[in-house]
């Protein structure tokens, strides 16, 4: 049996526009709503993780590690799809969310208005 794939397809990385620390931006979104949830980075290894497991999984920037959304707090991110911005900078990852999205609690982590519709 071949090994499985440990790398990120070489035709998917070579479109990615990373920060110079090799992240790129992950939206997420929730499916059926449409509600944008959080913000969080990818790198080629969390990218190729979300891709191949269905799992929505991130580089933690403070903790320096890859963390699976929902392995401690049980609110867990399923896939549903992953589409990359037309500069390649940028990651739309669309979930169906178990649970808050938000590290406080909340279901999305946008929820400070700056600007109230005119």
């Amino acid at each position: 049996m071949p090994e499985a794939e440990t790398i990120l397809d070489p035709a998917i990385a070579a479109r990615l526009k990373r920060t110079p620390d090799g992240l790129v931006a992950a939206i997420v979104q929730e499916h059926g709503t449409g509600d944008v949830l959080m913000l969080a980075w990818m790198d080629d290894e969390a990218l190729r993780r979300t891709l191949t497991t269905g799992r929505a999984t991130y580089w933690s920037r403070s903790r320096g590690e890859y963390w699976v959304k929902g392995a401690t707090s049980g609110h867990h991110q399923h896939v549903k799809g992953v589409s990359l911005d037309c500069d390649g900078d940028a990651l739309l990852v669309t979930v169906v969310q178990t649970g808050a999205a938000c590290h406080t609690g909340t279901h999305t982590c946008f929820t400070d208005d700056l600007l109230e519709a005119q």
